[in-house]
C-alpha cells in the first residue's frame, strides 16, 4: 500500500528546506551587493511613495467607509440579478469589480478580503471574484503605456479592450470553479418584489449591525487603510530588490534563454525575451522593455498586453499578503492570471490584425486619460477625479443592467403565473 501521508510530509519538508535556502541565498547576495540592494530599495520606495500611496489610499479609505455605512450591502442587493447569473458571485462583487477596474491593482484584493472577513461571501466566491477583478486601471493603459511608452495613443483602446474582455471571459470560465464547495444553490433566495426597497433594508440592517459611530468608523477606515498600504509598500520594495539581485547574479539570463525558446515556438521575435522576464516579476518594467524591443509592433503590443494581464510576481506577492489571512487560496488566482495572460495576448493579436481597426475605433481616447504635465498635487487631484468618475460610471451602468434584468425576470414570473392560473380555470 502506498503511504500518501508520508509523500505529502516529504514534499512539505522539501518545500521548507527550499524556502529556507532561498531566503539565506538572497540575504547573502544582498550583503555581497549592498549598493545594488540599496539602490533597488530606493527605487521601489519612490514608486510606492510617489505613485501607489497617493493614488490608492483615498480609495482604500472610501471602500472601508462605504462598507461600514452599509452602502456595499445596498449595492449587493441591486446587483445580485447581474452578478449571480454571469459570474456566480454575490451582487457585492460588482463593487470590487468596479473599484478594481477604475483603481487597478491590488484594490480588488483588498475589497475581496474585506468581503470575506465580514462574511459577505464564501471562500469559493471570493476566489471566483479575485480571478477576474484583478485588472489594471484605464489611466495606466491609455496614458502610461499607449502614450508614454509607445507614443501611439491609438493603441490604448486595443490594449484596454483586450485586457477587460479577457478578464470578463476568465470570470465566466471561473463561475464553474469550486461548484462542489458552493453553498449557494437557490438563485431566488433573496426574494422577489421591489428591489430598491430590499436594497434599502439591507443598508439599514448592515448599519445597525455595525454599531460604530461615524467618527469611529472613519478612524478605523484610515487605520486599516494605512496598514494595508504599508504592507503593499513593503512588497514593492522587496520585489524591487529581489529582481535587481537576480539580475546581478545572472539568474535573469537563464530565464531569458527559457523565454526565448518559448517565443520561438509560438513564432514571436526572441528579442522580446528580456521584456517577458522583467514582466514576470514587475509589470511596469516589463511593459517598458517590451515597448522598446526590436520586434514587430503587433508582437510588442501582444507582449505588453500579456504582461499587463499577468501583472507580475510583485503584484501577486501583494495580493497574497492581503488575502492569506482570510482563507482565500492563491492557486486559483494564479491559474486565472495564466488564463488572463493567454487570452489577452490572443485577443490583442486579433484586434491588431484588423486593418481598419473597426472595433477599436468605437472607443475614443477620453481627455481624462491623457498624461498631465502639471505638478504632483494637481496630478493627484486629477487622478482622484478620474477614478471617481470611472467608478460612478461603471456602477451606474451595472445597476441599470441589473435592475433591467430583475424587471424582466419579475415580468416573466408574473406572466408564467398568470398563464398557469388561466389554464387551471379552463380545466
Amino acid at each position: 500500500m502506498i503511504n500518501f501521508g508520508r509523500g505529502k510530509r516529504y514534499r512539505s519538508r522539501l518545500l521548507a528546506y527550499a524556502m529556507a535556502f532561498g531566503a539565506v541565498f538572497i540575504t547573502i547576495a544582498m550583503v555581497q551587493y549592498p549598493k545594488v540592494a540599496f539602490d533597488a530599495a530606493i527605487m521601489g520606495l519612490n514608486l510606492w511613495w510617489n505613485v501607489v500611496f497617493p493614488s490608492l489610499v483615498p480609495f482604500f479609505i472610501l471602500s472601508e467607509f462605504l462598507m461600514g455605512l452599509g452602502v456595499v450591502h445596498f449595492i449587493g442587493v441591486l446587483l445580485e440579478p447581474l452578478m449571480r447569473p454571469v459570474f456566480n458571485v454575490p451582487g457585492i462583487g460588482a463593487f470590487a469589480m468596479s473599484m478594481g477596474l477604475a483603481s487597478g491593482y491590488p484594490m480588488d484584493a483588498v475589497i475581496t478580503c474585506k468581503f470575506r472577513q465580514n462574511q459577505l461571501c464564501t471562500a469559493v466566491e471570493a476566489e471566483r471574484l479575485l480571478s477576474f477583478t484583478n485588472t489594471a486601471d484605464p489611466l495606466f493603459m491609455f496614458g502610461a503605456v499607449a502614450v508614454g511608452m509607445f507614443g501611439m495613443p491609438e493603441l490604448g483602446a486595443t490594449i484596454a479592450l483586450a485586457h477587460y474582455l479577457s478578464s470578463f471571459i476568465v470570470g465566466v470560465i471561473f463561475r464553474f470553479h469550486g461548484r462542489k464547495r458552493d453553498s449557494h444553490t437557490n438563485d431566488t433566495q433573496l426574494g422577489s418584489g421591489n428591489i430598491i426597497l430590499r436594497a434599502l433594508r439591507a443598508l439599514y440592517k448592515a448599519k445597525q449591525e455595525d454599531k460604530r459611530s461615524l467618527g469611529q468608523l472613519l478612524g478605523d477606515s484610515v487605520k486599516n487603510s494605512m496598514n494595508t498600504i504599508l504592507l503593499i509598500g513593503g512588497f514593492i520594495i522587496l520585489f524591487s530588490v529581489f529582481l535587481q539581485i537576480l539580475s546581478v547574479l545572472g539568474v535573469t539570463d537563464v530565464l531569458t534563454t527559457a523565454f526565448a525558446g518559448l517565443l520561438s515556438v509560438i513564432g514571436f521575435n526572441t528579442n522580446l525575451a528580456p521584456a517577458m522576464v522583467s514582466g514576470l516579476f514587475e509589470l511596469d518594467l516589463g511593459a517598458l522593455a517590451a515597448s522598446q524591443a526590436d520586434a514587430p509592433l503587433i508582437e510588442k503590443v501582444a507582449a505588453v498586453s500579456a504582461i499587463i494581464a499577468w501583472s507580475g510576481l510583485s503584484v501577486h506577492g501583494q495580493v497574497a499578503s492581503i488575502v492569506i489571512e482570510s482563507g482565500i487560496r492563491m492557486v486559483p488566482y494564479m491559474v486565472a492570471r495564466l488564463l488572463h495572460t493567454i487570452i489577452a495576448g490572443l485577443i490583442t493579436i486579433i484586434l491588431m490584425l484588423d486593418p481598419a481597426h473597426s472595433i477599436t475605433k468605437l472607443f475614443t481616447i477620453p481627455v481624462m486619460f491623457t498624461p498631465s504635465n502639471s505638478n504632483a498635487l494637481t496630478s493627484l487631484i486629477t487622478r482622484i477625479e478620474q477614478v471617481g468618475y470611472q467608478i460612478i460610471l461603471l456602477m451606474s451602468i451595472m445597476i441599470a443592467l441589473s435592475i433591467a434584468i430583475h424587471i424582466i425576470k419579475e415580468l416573466y414570473i408574473y406572466i408564467r403565473k398568470d398563464s398557469l392560473l388561466r389554464n387551471t380555470f379552463k380545466r
